[in-house]
């Protein structure tokens, strides 16, 4: 029998996860009146949180009181995507967003007259204070709700009702959540933004690595420390992702590729090679990924960038030896190649 609430369910789902592409969502029911949890939080991949038997029971939560909430989830790390919650923002604020190159990738209408959007900043996991300077960033420029703004906020998930008493009508039916606008992306300029996160968010000078500035673009010079703040790690694997603009050109990168040029960018600038691993080790994506012997896949990669450093490599493919060769090098058909409210 033709379910025509399913289906209007479905097509709001698949609208809203188009836009925000990722591998697993963090999906949590919270009770509108009595703010309880439904028990367990659930991690659902597109396919899986589409599915008919998923929807159809989170339709039934959702009618017993439940809003439905959403996250692209990266365990302890955000996924690149910046909740904004628009509640009090004026009419034009998307125009606006759009303008400064801001561009949310989507929008939903919570309610009528309040709104959440997304913005895609990068698409690597960033660390939890980088995320929550840019979500406090974008919150205070277009009138977003500033305790909404930290790394881990989940926003609604389109397809339900809000159960919340304050929004329902006149006639006591609770508002459908709706998709706005979607489109896939990053934003134009969230270049910009990881760099002002990353000045504020980096720390103390006295407390900092010897020669390091906070884009980790500059030589490293000075003793040879063993383990690297996190934070610090991350900012300068991430600054020579943008200047390589990996994440652009490469959605889905050979992690141990860019761990290799970036020991070797650091090692021609003449960093310690103790204090490469501890970049790496601390800075690069989800390590050590499924490395069974982490310091032995450290030591093999030291090992072949301090040999080849001084010139590029045997490249795994086209593509990668694009992507990570210095500055922007002109793209080569690769085809072939393998690898709330």
């Amino acid at each position: 029998m033709f379910d025509r609430g399913l289906t209007l369910t479905w097509h709001a789902v698949r609208r809203q996860l188009a836009a925000m592409p990722h591998e697993l969502y963090l999906v949590r029911l919270i009770h509108a009146v009595t703010k309880r949890p439904f028990p367990g939080e659930r991690l659902w991949t597109a396919a899986q949180l589409m599915n008919p038997a998923t929807l159809r029971f989170l339709r039934v939560r959702n009618r017993e009181g439940c809003d439905v909430y959403i996250q692209p989830y990266a365990a302890d790390r955000n996924a690149g995507y910046i909740l904004i919650d628009l509640d009090h923002a004026g009419p034009k604020v998307l125009t606006h967003m759009r303008a400064n190159g801001h561009e949310p990738c989507a929008v939903l209408q919570t309610s009528p007259g309040h709104l959440q959007a997304w913005v895609q900043v990068s698409a690597t996991a960033l660390q939890p204070a980088s995320a929550t300077a840019i979500g406090r960033q974008l919150a205070g420029a277009y009138g977003g709700d500033p305790s909404s703004a930290d790394w881990r906020h989940l926003g609604r998930l389109a397809g339900f009702t809000n159960q919340k008493p304050q929004r329902r009508t006149p006639g006591g039916i609770a508002p459908w959540v709706k998709v706005v606008y979607s489109h896939a992306g990053l934003a134009r300029r969230a270049d910009s933004l990881l760099q002002a996160a990353a000045e504020q968010t980096a720390p103390p000078s006295r407390g900092s690595l010897p020669g390091v500035r906070c884009d980790g673009v500059a030589a490293m010079h000075g003793s040879d420390p063993v383990t690297v703040p996190a934070e610090q790690a991350s900012q300068i694997y991430q600054a020579w992702m943008r200047r390589w603009h990996i994440a652009r050109r490469f959605p889905h990168p050979d992690w141990s590729i860019v761990d290799l040029w970036v020991a070797r960018a650091l090692l021609a600038q003449g960093a310690p090679p103790a204090q490469v691993q501890a970049i790496l080790r601390s800075g690069s994506p989800q390590f050590p990924r499924g490395h069974g012997d982490s310091d032995d896949y450290l030591r093999r990669t030291m090992t072949r960038a301090g040999l080849t450093f001084s010139a590029p490599g045997r490249a795994v493919c086209c593509a990668h030896a694009e992507a990570l060769a210095p500055a922007a090098a002109p793209a080569r058909d690769c085809s072939n190649s393998t690898g709330g409210r």
